[in-house]
C-alpha cells in the first residue's frame, strides 16, 4: 500500500539524517528559504509527515521541513546529548518522561503561550499531560487512546475463550476468568495446554497473554485497575504500595508460576518480542495500544481482533499517553519552528497522519480520518475510546522519571525474572528510583 512504500523511501532517506542531527546554526537552507528540522521516532508516522510537511511548503514556500528519524532505542540518549552540545533539531518529539526536564531548563518554547489560539483545539488530556508550571511545553502530535487486547481469533475460537469479557482478580481466583482463559490457550509441543496435566513449560510453542516489564502497555495498567499507584502527587515512587505490590505478583507468576507468558529472559531487553510472536502466530492474546495497530494489520497472516483492556478488581483502567512536538527554544529559526508547530497542530497539518492510518493524531478534528480509516479495513477501533471503559491513569511524570526508569528498570527485570521476590524488588525499586529523583 502507499504508506508502505512511503516508509521505506522515508527510511532509507531519513536514517541518513538522523547520524548528524542540524543544530540551531547547521540546518541546511536555500536562498529566501529557512530550513526547520524534525526529530520524531516512528517511520509510519514519517511516511505520512513527508506528505503533510510536502503540503506545508506548498503553502509556505520560504519554509521546508527535513525530518530527522531516530530509532526508539537510541533517541532520548542522543537528543539529550544534543540539546547540551546545541545540536539539537529545531523541532522534535517528546514523551511525559522527558519533557520535564527541558521545560524545566527553558529549552522548549512557551507554545500555550504562542499558539494560546490553538490549544483548544487538542485532545485536553494531552493538553494537561504536557502543562507545567501553568505552561504547555509543545503541540500535542499524537494520542495513544485506551489500552486494548489484540486477539487470535481462530486461537480464541478453538479455547472458547471470549476476549472482550475477561476479568483479572489477584485476590479472589473465583472471580477471575483470565488465568484460566490464559491456561487453555497456551500449548506445548505436544500440544498440551497450561491447564491439563502434563504440561511442559519448557517446550512452549502458543503463549496465552504478553506479560512483562512493559510500562505503558501491561504493567501500569494492572497496577492501576488494582487500584495501585506507581507516583504519589509530589512525583515520588510509589512502588511498595500494597495494590502495586500485589498487581507486580500477579504478573510475575503469569511468567514464572504459570508459564503463561514469555519469560523475561526474552522480553526484559526486547520489547518487540512479544509483539513479534503475535505476528508469527504464536500468541493469543497481546496486550498494547494504537501505537502497533498499523504493524498487527501489516503483519498479521491470521484473522485477527481487537477486544477492551483486561478488567482488574477496579475496573478498566488504562493509562493514556500522549507525544508532543516540542520547539527548541535556543534555535534561532523561531518564527520557522512556530509556524512548523502551528502545521503540525491544525486540523489539515495533522489529517495526513489520521487519514494514513498512522497514528491518532492528537488534534481531535483530524481523529476521524483515522477511524474512518480503519473502518475502511473492517478493523473496529472503538476499543480505543470510551468504549474501553472510562477510566483511566495519568502517564509518568516529572523532570527525572527517565533518571529513575534507568535506575529502577534493571531491578525490575530480575523481579520479572523471579530472581528477586517480589516485595523486595520493589523496595528497591522505589528506593533507587526516588535517589535518582532527588
Amino acid at each position: 500500500m502507499r504508506l508502505q512504500r512511503l516508509a521505506t523511501a522515508a527510511v532509507a532517506v531519513l536514517a541518513l539524517a538522523a547520524c548528524s542531527p542540524a543544530g540551531p546554526d547547521s540546518a541546511p537552507s536555500e536562498e529566501g528559504v529557512t530550513t526547520v528540522t524534525v526529530r520524531l521516532w516512528d517511520e509510519q508516522v514519517a511516511a505520512a509527515y513527508e506528505e503533510s510537511f510536502a503540503e506545508f511548503s506548498r503553502q509556505n514556500p520560504d519554509v521546508r521541513v527535513q525530518l530527522n528519524l531516530v530509532p526508539w532505542a537510541d533517541y532520548f540518549t542522543g537528543l539529550t546529548l544534543d540539546v547540551s552540545s546545541g545540536t539539537a533539531e529545531d523541532v522534535y518529539w517528546l514523551n511525559s518522561s522527558n519533557f520535564g526536564a527541558l521545560a524545566d531548563g527553558g529549552k522548549l518554547l512557551d507554545v500555550g503561550a504562542e499558539l494560546a489560539d490553538e490549544v483548544e483545539a487538542w485532545v485536553p488530556a494531552a493538553v494537561e499531560q504536557y502543562s507545567r508550571g501553568g505552561t504547555l511545553w509543545g503541540v500535542p502530535a499524537l494520542t495513544d487512546g485506551r489500552i486494548v487486547v489484540y486477539y487470535n481469533t481462530a486461537m480464541v475460537e478453538a479455547a472458547g475463550v471470549d476476549p472482550a469479557n475477561l476479568t483479572w482478580h489477584p485476590a479472589d481466583p473465583a472471580a477471575d476468568t483470565f488465568l484460566p482463559a490464559a491456561r487453555r490457550l497456551t500449548r506445548d509441543a505436544a500440544g498440551a495446554t497450561a491447564d491439563q496435566p502434563g504440561f511442559d513449560p519448557g517446550s512452549v510453542t502458543q503463549y496465552g497473554f504478553n506479560a512483562g516489564r512493559d510500562l505503558q502497555a501491561i504493567y501500569y495498567n494492572f497496577v492501576g485497575s488494582n487500584g495501585g499507584r506507581i507516583q504519589a502527587p509530589d512525583e515520588s515512587l510509589t512502588f511498595t504500595d500494597p495494590k502495586t505490590t500485589e498487581a507486580f505478583g500477579y504478573l510475575v507468576d503469569l511468567i514464572n508460576t504459570h508459564h503463561v507468558a514469555p519469560s523475561a529472559a526474552d522480553t526484559n531487553d526486547n520489547g518487540d518480542f512479544s509483539r513479534d510472536q503475535f505476528l508469527q502466530g504464536k500468541m493469543a492474546l497481546f496486550q498494547s495500544g494504537t501505537y502497533n495497530l498499523k504493524n498487527i494489520a501489516d503483519g498479521a497472516g491470521f484473522e485477527w481482533g481487537i477486544a477492551p483492556l483486561l478488567a482488574g478488581p477496579e475496573g478498566r483502567g488504562s493509562v493514556v499517553n500522549s507525544v508532543i512536538a516540542a520547539g527548541n527554544a535556543d534555535s534561532p529559526r523561531r518564527d520557522a519552528i512556530l509556524r512548523v508547530l502551528r502545521w503540525i497542530g491544525s486540523e489539515e497539518g495533522a489529517s495526513f497522519v489520521g487519514a494514513e492510518g498512522a497514528g491518532l493524531p492528537a488534534v481531535t478534528a483530524a481523529q476521524r480520518g483515522y477511524y474512518d480509516y480503519w473502518a475502511a479495513q473492517g478493523v473496529d477501533t472503538r476499543y480505543f475510546g470510551d468504549e474501553g471503559g472510562t477510566a483511566t491513569i495519568p502517564a509518568p511524570s516529572g523532570p527525572k522519571f527517565e533518571a529513575a526508569s534507568t535506575a529502577f528498570n534493571p531491578i525490575l527485570n530480575e523481579v520479572f525474572a523471579a530472581r528477586t521476590p517480589v516485595a523486595e524488588g520493589l523496595q528497591q525499586a522505589q528506593d533507587t528510583g526516588n535517589a535518582a529523583l532527588r
